[in-house]
């Protein structure tokens, strides 16, 4: 049975997908004492496309961009029910970490970034409220246009 936060993202039209393995030396998440960190996650939805490609500034708009960095955080939600099996077990968003595939010049990565973070706070209320830097970066793997990593505290 679904839990509380689940029933938020179901309310919000949000399905949790199949999360993607990792496609290198890496481990999807990494859990120490009640402090889990989720590795970077692109903008990719249900079926493995990218929401958003390319970069920012550079035929990418800010609204596709908050697309892009929402699906991001997307799966890293659906990292964390594959770690935790329940999304209550979430006591604190703690910080998101944005990688923005910007057009030289392109500053807006923070206007970017909030199609993230508003989702963290739509489904986990203040918990939802976190630390956060935002990085403009030249390339991203698959030309992806956001990848975000996110560390939680958790129960």
């Amino acid at each position: 049975m679904a839990g509380t936060i689940e029933k938020k993202l179901t309310d919000l039209g949000i399905v949790l997908p199949k999360p993607v393995a990792p496609v290198a030396n890496y481990v999807p998440f990494v859990r120490t004492g009640t402090f889990m960190v989720v590795s970077g996650q692109l903008c990719l939805d249900a079926e493995g496309k990218l929401v958003a490609k390319g970069q920012l500034g550079g035929g990418v708009s800010i609204e596709d961009g908050q697309k892009a960095a929402r699906a991001c955080a997307i799966n890293l939600l659906a990292q964390l029910k594959a770690a935790l099996g329940d999304l209550d077990k979430i006591a604190r968003v703690v910080r998101l970490g944005g990688f923005i595939n910007s057009a030289p010049g392109f500053a807006d990565g923070p206007k970017v970034m909030n199609g993230a973070s508003d989702l963290m706070v739509a489904a986990f209320g203040d918990k939802g409220r976190h630390a956060r830097t935002t990085v403009g970066v030249s390339a991203l793997p698959m030309d992806a246009a956001v990848e975000v990593e996110a560390a939680f505290e958790v129960s």
